[in-house]
């Protein structure tokens, strides 16, 4: 007996029916949810339980196996790492909450009149001002050109060259033993 792919129940002669593009074999009751597909030679595909999911899940693994060994390969030819979007983009400093409240302070804004300069909500200002939220880079250039600070670049990059591994709890993840090849 073979059990239904869809509900379970055990069925002496499963009937392939396709629903939203995947062959099913399932039992008389479940026949009504798609469309019955005639093979050929449905005899010899009732003898596995799962004979219709493993023959596309064995292409779709010959297919990922190919893919995936020519992108190894590629990288360890060239030796070098396909550039992409967010090559150029700069990244946001971690101090940026700080940075925004210190340019604020100084230019002697309160958080409601640099969001009516800006024609933002007090609110997002308050949010940056405690980190709670990345500003959008229309609001980050705004923030730039009204304060005249940067809030792209600085410590962060520098964190990142200098970092020698290690925890401060005492426990270790993946990125204490893996050596980055960037």
């Amino acid at each position: 007996m073979v059990q239904c792919e869809m509900c379970g129940a055990e069925t002496s002669s499963p009937t392939t029916i396709k629903v939203e593009g995947a062959k099913l074999q399932v039992c008389s009751n479940c026949t009504g949810f798609g469309t019955e597909v005639k093979t050929p030679g449905s005899t010899s595909s009732t003898s596995t339980k799962y004979s219709t999911s493993s023959s596309s899940g064995g292409s779709a693994a010959s297919g990922s196996s190919s893919s995936s060994g020519g992108a190894t390969g590629s990288s360890r030819s060239g030796g070098s790492r396909r550039r992409d979007m967010f090559d150029e983009m700069d990244e946001i400093a971690p101090d940026y909450d700080d940075r925004i409240r210190r340019a604020r302070e100084k230019k002697g804004l309160s958080q409601s009149d640099l969001a009516n300069e800006l024609n933002e909500k007090a609110s997002l200002i308050r949010k940056l001002e405690r980190g709670e939220t990345l500003p959008s880079d229309s609001v980050q250039s705004k923030l730039e050109r009204h304060l005249d600070v940067s809030l792209t670049g600085g410590a962060g990059a520098d964190d990142d060259a200098e970092w020698s591994g290690g925890s401060s709890t005492g426990s270790y993840t993946l990125g204490d033993v893996v050596k980055r090849k960037d």
